[in-house]
């Protein structure tokens, strides 16, 4: 096994260090996606049944019935809470059970009245509540409309996709030959009668036959091709329970930008896949991925978002198995000159953009989020699938890793030229190479021998560490966590009933049942501190290779007729990696008592992931498109929950130039997850071993993101409590602006930074986008101010960092950077109110202990800033809130501010002072200095 395992890692990691698509399926290779998207838009064979219609409080059933087959499905209607509307498709009698995803809707939606506004034979019309949307509910073709007003916000099955592979018996061999065989003697009977008659007749008849037999066995050849066995390269795939895809297409009337369904390394706005395959979401081990492609990568979150000036809405595809999304648009491939000329000529036609989604098996579950703002979708969808966890304060910081630190003294010389070169960081990650053999939850006993003195030395200096624990487990009888889950049977199995085993790091493994919950729960069991020998409480997770990935196996990952429990793998695939990181953050939380929060991050993740830490874009490479395609896949994750979302700084693949490093390095430190991580073969890369000019840039870099601290904690603590995200694209907040709708080269952290990264080699000058007609943004490393609404030309150097406050924002920050957060902790803060053209800003301050989950007992101080009519005041935001800090204001910078004759600071308790200020009158800014009140408390600071 070793010598093969070396051979195929030599073949994948050799020179040419690319994706081999061979490898991995094309829609015409997946027999489903190529039957379903045989069929063509039109006439649905599906029709309503009105007279099975019944409507209790909660729903409304109604049957459908294919009248092709004749065979039926139950339709179910709800209305949730917070304008959603949920649509159910089963069959109506199943030969058995259909998968429906468990574990990823928090809780059973709560649901409102639906309630009949008409009907007749044609269908019925059902009111959806406030603001007279209803969904119209149509019966020869089924098809509903959801509409408000006189616009339809959203149709299904307009252009008759829905289809809906039934369950059914293999067509038994020898009873088909039976009826065959009575067939052709009830045919030579005809015959013999009909040719005594005409000769001639006979013989033609017996060709015309023999050509119809031939005609049919071809055509149910080709039908039955893929549905009982499929064969890809050299794996066969048994098919147990046959067809049983499901598809459904939806039209967004007036849509031109949709979003979402990650995980691809594309362009923000979704193309139109009519001319190519369709996005594929099926989590899987990607070499080396290709960019701008629908292949699928490592995760999989089937949420969708369409917008235009007038509303945004969202789709929510519930089901755990291999989908392909379809996109179309009636104005796609139009350009601009075509749409005015459309315009000018008086062209009726809306724009529309249509969406089929495909899926290998389950049922169609489908939240429809009818908006109308971005903002209001980010709500719905939190409250269905959970918000963004809030992460330790410290995990907002640096990340070095490496695959892989070599021992002890390796950890210990990186850490110790972090404080050489006066560069922070919170954390070093250790890779794969740490562990004994590949055995998770040991150490190599050689070079990792005592690993509570290496962790004991990082506590020391108030730093953390986190280990990979991946979920394939080595086959060894000498193993006692392969000991453990064999004895328990919680192994997944082989479609025979044993263990099913594949290749991976070390070599043949085991794959672990995270679909058990007693499998997860003995799982966390193993973080506990007198199981993971060697660990501590700076000791974090890193879940890697949990699509999970199979060297061996079809396409990199698990053959999907292997068994967990009563389902096959094509029915769970793509929430095994969220198991993993749910069982890991679980344990992360228990070992603790409940008390601290988990960091876990992880490579394979499906639409809930946010409620359990961090992802990563995957094995990327060292080039410039891999760094401006960071920007577009961590927006694309924000825009469906998850925030904690990064990119290997440096690129995995590959070595970076000196002045690539620096770039990605600028753009990372802007970005929510922030970690340096490189390849096995490639060239050390720690920060200083580029020259002394690039380490001053890095290190640069790495300390404005520790200034911004305050700012992310408090961007995630408002993702936690909303599920908006933290990077979020232009249009998000700039809502009726068309210019923005397909900006994904900058982006926007909260509502008050902007950020338009360097990604070009080279570059002189970047262009950046500021939006909004009213705005104005400034600068925050010059304070120059700029008016929103323009295409701004910045000229850069190697040190620039295009990033801007908006106008009418408070930000607060801590410019005392030290070796780590965590050394942070107690020092102050530094006020930057940017005013807009009013001369008014707002904003907020966060904190509690930045590890427990004590702020779930209101042990945190949230404070509204605001200054108006030249007063700054602090004002408690949550009155019964209890926590005190040591930290203090040390200073407030006024950008676009007048000169003021003096400056009064006035405490909670009555008390007034004289503070010091300095003003530039080139920039518009005063700079109190020292006014020395409680971060905490109550004030106010008046301007004269």
């Amino acid at each position: 096994m070793a010598p093969v395992l070396v051979l195929w890692l030599a073949m994948c990691l050799g020179a040419t260090w690319a994706v081999d698509r061979g490898n991995f399926k094309t829609c015409d290779q997946s027999a489903f996606c190529k039957r379903q998207r045989a069929l063509k838009p039109g006439d649905s064979p599906y029709r309503a049944l009105l007279e099975t219609m019944e409507l209790t409080n909660t729903r409304l059933t109604l049957q459908l019935i294919n009248d092709n087959n004749k065979v039926r499905l139950l339709l179910e209607l709800y209305r949730l809470q917070g304008n959603i509307t949920r649509v159910k498709i089963n069959e109506l009698k199943p030969l058995k059970p259909r998968y429906e995803v468990p574990d990823v809707l928090i809780r059973d939606p709560p649901t409102e009245p639906l309630s009949v506004l008409s009907q007749d034979e044609s269908g019925v019309v059902l009111s959806l509540g406030a603001e007279s949307q209803r969904v119209i509910v149509s019966v020869r073709p089924f098809r509903l409309d959801i509409m408000e007003g006189h616009d339809v916000l959203m149709s299904l099955n307009s252009r008759g996709l829905l289809a809906f592979e039934h369950l059914r018996m293999r067509k038994d061999t020898f009873s088909y030959k039976v009826t065959s065989t009575v067939a052709s003697v009830w045919d030579n009977i005809k015959r013999v009668f009909s040719s005594r008659a005409d000769p001639e007749a006979e013989k033609k008849e017996e060709a015309d036959s023999a050509d119809q037999a031939e005609a049919t066995k071809e055509e149910e050849e080709k039908a039955e091709e893929g549905m009982w066995e499929e064969t890809f390269k050299s794996h066969s795939d048994s098919k147990p329970n046959g067809p049983s895809s499901i598809s459904l297409d939806f039209s967004f009337p007036g849509v031109e930008h949709v979003y979402g369904i990650p995980e691809h390394a594309d362009d923000l706005k979704l193309k139109t896949t009519d001319n190519g395959d369709p996005y594929r979401l099926f989590n899987l081990d990607v070499f080396q991925y290709e960019l701008y492609n629908p292949m699928a990568l490592y995760g999989a979150v089937p949420v969708m978002l369409a917008h235009n000036a007038q509303r945004t809405t969202g789709i929510f595809w519930l089901n755990a198995a291999e989908t392909w999304v379809d996109i179309s648009s009636n104005t796609a491939g139009k350009t601009v000159f075509g749409k005015m000329l459309d315009y000018v000529q008086g062209s009726s036609e809306i724009p529309q953009t249509d969406v089929r989604w495909i899926s290998e098996s389950g049922i169609i579950d489908v939240f429809i989020m009818l908006g109308p703002t971005p903002k209001h979708v980010f709500s719905q969808y939190a409250s269905l699938t959970g918000t963004q966890s809030f992460p330790p304060l410290a995990s907002l910081g640096y990340h070095q890793c490496r695959w892989n630190y070599n021992d002890q003294e390796d950890v210990r010389s990186v850490d110790a030229g972090f404080d050489e070169y006066d560069i922070p960081y919170d954390f070093i990650w250790l890779d794969i190479e740490h562990t004994d053999g590949k055995r998770y939850f040991t150490w190599d006993p050689h070079k990792f021998a005592t690993p509570k003195e290496m962790l004991q030395g990082l506590l020391d200096k108030k730093r953390k560490m986190v280990a990979i624990v991946d979920p394939h487990i080595k086959i060894d009888s000498n193993y006692k966590i392969h000991n453990e889950i064999r004895s328990r049977g919680f192994y997944v199995k082989n479609k025979d009933g044993g263990d099913y085993e594949g290749w991976c790091w070390p070599g043949n493994a085991g794959y672990p049942d995270f679909t058990r919950a007693d499998m997860r729960a003995w799982w966390a069991s193993m973080f506990a501190y007198d199981q993971y020998e060697g660990s501590m409480e700076n000791l974090y997770t890193w879940n890697d290779m949990n699509e999970p990935s199979v060297f061996n196996g079809p396409e990199v990952t698990m053959h999907k007729d292997a068994v967990h429990g009563d389902w096959e793998n094509r029915d769970v695939h793509n929430i095994y990696g969220l198991y993993v990181q749910m069982a890991t953050a679980e344990g992360l939380v228990q070992r603790s008592g409940g008390v601290e929060r988990p960091f876990v991050l992880t490579r394979a993740f499906f639409a809930g992931s946010q409620r359990y830490g961090a992802v990563w874009t995957g094995d990327n490479a060292a080039e410039w498109d891999h760094l401006k395609i960071s920007i577009p896949m961590c927006l694309s994750l924000g825009l469906v929950g998850i925030s904690f979302c990064g990119a290997d700084v440096g690129g995995f693949f590959k070595s970076p130039t000196p002045e690539l490093l620096v770039r990605w390095y600028q753009t990372g430190a802007y970005q929510p997850f922030f970690r340096a991580h490189a390849h096995l073969d490639t060239p050390r890369r720690e920060p200083w071993l580029f020259g002394p000019e690039n380490t001053a840039l890095i290190r640069e870099a790495i300390r404005q993101r520790y200034t911004f601290l305050p700012y992310w904690y408090q961007q995630f603590y408002h993702a936690y409590r909303t599920g908006e995200p933290v990077m979020r694209p232009l249009w998000v907040e700039y809502t009726q602006d068309p210019a923005t709708f397909a900006v994904d080269d900058e982006f926007l952290i909260g509502q008050n930074l902007l950020v338009h990264p360097v990604t070009e080699e080279g570059a002189r000058g970047v262009t950046a986008y500021l939006p909004g007609k009213e705005e104005v943004w400034f600068d925050i490393h010059t304070f120059q101010k700029h008016n929103g609404a323009q295409n701004l030309y910045i000229p850069v150097t190697m040190s620039s960092i295009p990033v801007f406050q908006r106008g009418g924002s408070i930000i607060p920050r801590k410019m005392r950077v030290r070796r780590s957060s965590s050394c942070m902790e107690h020092d102050p803060y530094t006020l930057y109110a940017a005013l807009n053209a009013r001369g008014v800003a707002e904003g907020e301050l966060y904190m509690d202990d930045g590890h427990t989950f004590n702020y779930e007992k209101k042990e945190f101080i949230h404070r509204r800033l605001s200054f108006s009519n030249n007063v700054l005041s602090s004002v408690n935001l949550v009155p019964d809130s209890h926590f005190t800090t040591n930290s203090w204001i040390e200073r407030i910078v006024l950008i676009g501010s007048s000169k003021p004759a003096k400056v009064t600071l006035k405490t909670a308790d009555g008390i007034e002072s004289q503070l010091e200020f300095d003003f530039d009158a080139s920039m518009s800014v005063v700079t109190v200095r020292k006014p020395g009140m409680n971060a905490g408390a109550d004030w106010t600071v008046t301007l004269e």
